[in-house]
């Protein structure tokens, strides 16, 4: 399953990264993330792991992921290598207005019993909602509006 979603915010990639950058964080504007737990001494940058706790609707699950990529104000990629795999990627691109497009795009395989490519795609919608509220929730952190 691929999964993009995106938004302009109203602040620069700086701000933006500020606020993105201690991951330890993202479970306060992300709804599906209860609890990161780093698993490595580094807790920023490429080879960074940690376990996030994830929750949509009933299902519950360990994600375990490895940062990939971190560029300050513009990349972060992460692999995903727990019982739901894949890659995700965080960008951050000027945009002539004057904001900031932050891009969100995955792309997961769910195990067998998560019901597989079938399981993905129940699962797509529901995401992607989720999803945008998180990043409507990221905004506010960056310019205290939605």
């Amino acid at each position: 399953m691929r999964l993009r979603v995106s938004i302009d915010i109203a602040a620069t990639p700086a701000r933006i990264w500020d606020v993105i950058e201690p991951i330890e964080t993202h479970v306060e504007w992300m709804a599906d993330a209860e609890r990161i737990v780093f698993t490595t001494a580094r807790t920023r940058g490429v080879g960074t792991e940690f376990e996030c706790l994830t929750k949509v609707g009933p299902f519950r699950l360990t994600d375990t992921m490895r940062i990939t990529e971190w560029e300050p104000r513009h990349t972060m990629g992460i692999e995903h290598a727990g019982v739901v795999t894949g890659r995700g990627r965080f960008t951050l691109r000027r945009t002539r207005r004057g904001a900031t497009r932050f891009t969100w795009v995955e792309k997961l395989s769910f195990p067998w019993w998560l019901g597989g490519p079938i399981g993905a795609l129940v699962a797509r919608p529901i995401l992607k909602r989720i999803w945008r509220g998180n990043l409507r929730r990221l905004e506010t952190r960056c310019v205290g509006t939605a």
